[in-house]
């Protein structure tokens, strides 16, 4: 009797249950009092005997352990009780130094963090407050989301950590500063002598930073006071810029002119708006001089920075090679079977179609992958390195565009992985700015080094090609993607594109997403531009559109 009326005291101390809702009031600034629905887990009324092992909870997070553990974090966070948000965490060793950094470097006051509704386990917040430095006040306003996670050896529910929780743009290992700007702000030009700003051009934020880091300090201006993202190692690795979040008083930039063309950056960004995960650049044939380039994403420049596999536009410089060696010839018969086994694996075309007693220009127009794969075995594995470093300037990480960038990456592999990366699978990582200069050097017969900033403003040496296509070669490779722009798979894209034109479509397969990354390269005239476009499909009727486009609007 004794043991039932404790076990009933107890049960008095739970929170009321009203209608299915559980009254929960968490302390700290400015969260107050919420409601939780759902039942919840039930406490423990004190009945557990001492050789019983708690039960470790596992499966979906419900929403109340979701809205629970999200509001705990966020309180103690706005509260300035950093131990006991770092707690709440997955990695507190890590959070614990971010969120103390939060107010000490960084120098953020006057915290306010409201949650809104979750999405499955992750919690968008809105963060509101104040950045002091020296007598100089700003207010600081921006979005970012938690994701809550269970912890597998208790199943305990915890906020899963990364940098970005404290703010979108850190990486893990990036730490938030406010102070004397380390590097003085630019102001970055167009050829035409306007300035370049994200109100006028959405995606080129990654491009203002990485000229500001190249340039800041020998362009001649003086650095102001800023809340600035501070890169770590792992960003640094990806070639990530210093990024400004909050100017607290206004530095004076020095100037810097670069190749872009204001119509034709302005095209591009009304070209990517239109597309998800979309990248494009555009190139000068004659001078390798980047006229444009844009992304959907307005944090990442894909179209310099990305490493992507480019599918069948591959084939330009794989095909390159087979001329070369004699193993293909534009106009002579050249195989397209259903399938061909290389390496143990068995490759196929798109649909499993063949082509019987076809040209080698007829599988290029087509994209027909056996006909490359199947003259693997007569190649050395190296043999398409080379032709892509020596010939097309890709893979020797030593372009200098003036800003970060990713040089593409061809690397030499044997087997079915060799037989892969001649259609642009395997290993082979490019960008929209490699693609771009891939189809500008068979324009003009020798690759010129793309740049942004012209290597007389800083007397900088710019990649160079250690040789070029013969003749003969490199009339058949222009013959082939000009066959490809009027009759093949590039054709639809490119009606309407008129001048000396050619063109290459691809389709890159990526391991866990439904639609393949859509590809296209192209020139005309004076101009080369290729688009990439991920998760979106085939290239012809996703990245194509986007280039066709900018070439017309070059014309």
């Amino acid at each position: 009797m004794g043991n039932r009326r404790r076990v009933a005291e107890r049960r008095k101390t739970r929170p009321a249950v009203i209608g299915g809702m559980i009254a929960v009031v968490v302390g700290g600034a400015g969260l107050g009092a919420y409601a939780l629905f759902g039942s919840g887990a039930a406490a423990d009324d004190g009945t557990r005997t001492s050789d019983q092992k708690p039960e470790v909870k596992t499966g979906p997070l419900s929403s109340a352990e979701v809205t629970t553990t999200a509001r705990a974090f966020l309180t103690a966070w706005q509260s300035g009780k950093i131990p006991q948000a770092a707690a709440i965490t997955d990695d507190p060793s890590a959070a614990r130094p971010l969120l103390t950094g939060y107010t000490e470097e960084a120098r953020v006051k006057d915290v306010t963090l409201t949650p809104a509704k979750r999405v499955g386990a992750k919690v968008p917040f809105t963060v509101k407050a104040t950045v002091a430095y020296k007598g100089t006040e700003k207010p600081l306003t921006y979005d970012s989301a938690l994701t809550v996670m269970r912890r597998t050896s208790d199943g305990k529910p915890l906020v899963d950590w990364h940098s970005a929780v404290v703010h979108p743009d850190l990486r893990d290992g990036d730490e938030l500063v406010t102070g004397a700007a380390g590097t003085p702000p630019v102001k970055a030009l167009d050829r035409d002598g306007g300035e370049l700003t994200t109100k006028k051009y959405a995606s080129i934020g990654p491009v203002l930073d990485g000229l500001r880091e190249k340039y800041g300090k020998e362009a001649g201006g003086k650095a102001g006071i800023e809340l600035r993202v501070v890169r770590g190692k792992a960003a640094k690795a990806q070639d990530l810029s210093d990024k400004t979040l909050l100017e607290l008083s206004e530095g004076t930039p020095g100037t810097v002119k670069t190749t872009l063309d204001p119509a034709l950056q302005a095209a591009a960004e009304r070209q990517v708006a239109k597309k998800a995960r979309s990248s494009v650049a555009v190139v000068r044939v004659s001078t390798g001089e980047i006229l444009a380039a844009a992304n959907a994403s307005r944090s990442f420049s894909t179209a310099f920075q990305g490493s992507l596999a480019p599918g069948s536009t591959m084939k330009v410089i794989t095909s390159s090679l087979l001329l070369e060696k004699g193993l293909a010839s534009a106009d002579k018969k050249h195989p397209c079977p259903k399938y061909f086994t290389y390496g143990h694996w068995k490759f196929q075309n798109d649909d499993k179609f063949e082509i019987k007693n076809g040209t080698f220009k007829a599988s290029f127009a087509r994209s027909c992958n056996t006909a490359f794969i199947s003259q693997a075995p007569k190649l050395k594995n190296d043999d398409l390195t080379k032709q892509a470093q020596q010939v097309f300037g890709l893979g020797l990480n030593n372009w200098a565009i003036g800003v970060p960038s990713f040089d593409g990456a061809v690397p030499v592999q044997s087997a079915a992985q060799m037989g892969a990366s001649l259609i642009g699978q395997g290993g082979v990582r490019v960008n929209p700015l490699n693609m771009a200069s891939v189809s500008a050097t068979v324009k003009a017969g020798t690759f010129r080094q793309p740049y942004l900033v012209s290597p007389d403003v800083d007397g900088r040496e710019l990649a160079k090609a250690s040789r070029a296509m013969s003749a003969d070669t490199l009339s058949q490779l222009r013959e082939l993607m000009s066959y490809t722009a009027a009759y093949g798979t590039a054709a639809e894209a490119m009606a309407g594109v008129g001048g000396d034109v050619g063109a290459k479509t691809g389709t890159a397969e990526v391991d866990g997403q439904k639609k393949p990354n859509g590809w296209f390269t192209a020139y005309r005239d004076d101009l080369a531009a290729a688009g990439v476009v991920q998760q979106g499909g085939h290239g012809g009727s996703t990245a194509g559109p986007i280039v066709a486009a900018l070439l017309k609007a070059g014309g």
